[in-house]
């Protein structure tokens, strides 16, 4: 049986009997997880190894874990990080990375190995709030010096980046878990900037897709339904690592669970992604989005052939470096 082109969630701290059943069967390609799903370290831990014994390998398990308002462990077991875009211009690069490399000491720790981060979304006066914090930057440098850092962190400590939100979020001005953002720049100003930024980064194992429109693009679908948006990110952006879609149950996103999933394979994604854990809609995406292709084969594999043990490293040494990088007057 060819592997399932999906990554699912759960609907709570512990694996079901129906929910191992259907994902033995199903044979997804990953797990993802959200804070209904985390109640403290050894539950964590026990649910990262079920979902893995469901499927039978050592599958990736992903997690949100940007910092600020979109970070799913939280205390009083895991640490507070502060938005992305706060810390990058306290603490710069070097800052993010060790940002990044504490928090793969965490995810490690109870057994999840890849986060969705780095963002090399690009902030601007525009950008809806439900974006501009948790990015990097205003300016394409600033943006791809912290986004490679914290890449590198994290493979440092042993997690897989998911570089998003391909080909770019940071000109959307509406949130796209609610509607659908357009964006009318000219093809040649987003190549000189958004589009620069995922070029800079290309080289990454896997990354997000952006539900968004790019009227340069493709005026009819988002980035994540456009077969025209997708062989531009691989053609002209060249990023040729695994492609996941965003969430497809945000209402960016139109028709049902089933025609989503459908799309975005049909577009040119590898695998779908699916949050909520609905039993009825992961059925669904499973068989609409059916096994991976041959290409997708190779990136998965590829992304898996990066994911390595942590190197050995003093975190209480990288805490007190990022500590001092992020005093206010430590670049007086």
């Amino acid at each position: 049986m060819t592997q399932g082109a999906a990554i699912f969630g759960c609907a709570g701290t512990h694996l079901s009997q129906a929910e191992a059943a259907f994902f033995r069967d199903a044979d997804p390609w990953g797990f993802i997880l959200f804070a209904r799903n985390v109640a403290d370290p050894a539950q964590l831990a026990g649910l990262c190894a079920d979902l893995r014994d469901a499927v039978g390998w050592d599958a990736p398990i992903l997690v949100d874990q940007e910092g600020g308002r979109v970070q799913r462990l939280r205390p009083p077991f895991w640490r507070e990080w502060p938005p992305a875009l706060e810390q990058a211009q306290q603490a710069g690069p070097r800052g993010m990375y060790l940002r990044a490399r504490i928090m793969a000491s965490e995810l490690r720790g109870v057994g999840i190995d890849c986060n969705c981060a780095p963002l090399a979304d690009i902030a601007g006066p525009d950008t809806h709030p439900f974006l501009r914090n948790r990015c990097y930057g205003t300016t394409l440098n600033a943006v791809t010096d912290a986004a490679r850092a914290t890449a590198d962190g994290l493979l440092a400590g042993g997690v897989l980046p998911v570089l998003k939100h391909v080909p770019g979020h940071g000109r959307g001005t509406v949130d796209s878990h609610l509607d659908l953002p357009r964006v009318s720049a000219e093809l040649e100003d987003l190549e000189n900037t958004d589009f620069a930024a995922f070029r800079a980064l290309s080289d990454l194992p896997m990354g997000m897709t952006a539900h968004i429109v790019f009227d340069a693009l493709d005026a009819d679908a988002p980035a994540t339904q456009s077969a025209t948006a997708m062989a531009y990110v691989r053609n002209e952006i060249r990023f040729d690592g695994l492609i996941m879609t965003d969430d497809l149950s945000m209402q960016a996103l139109k028709g049902s669970i089933s025609d989503r999933a459908e799309a975005s394979i049909a577009a040119g994604c590898d695998v779908v992604l699916h949050c909520n854990g609905d039993f009825d809609e992961m059925k669904a995406v499973a068989a609409a989005s059916g096994g991976l292709s041959d290409a997708a084969k190779v990136r998965a594999a590829r992304a898996i052939e990066a994911r390595h043990a942590p190197q050995d490293t003093d975190i209480e040494a990288l805490l007190a470096e990022l500590a001092e990088l992020s005093r206010p007057d430590a670049h007086a």
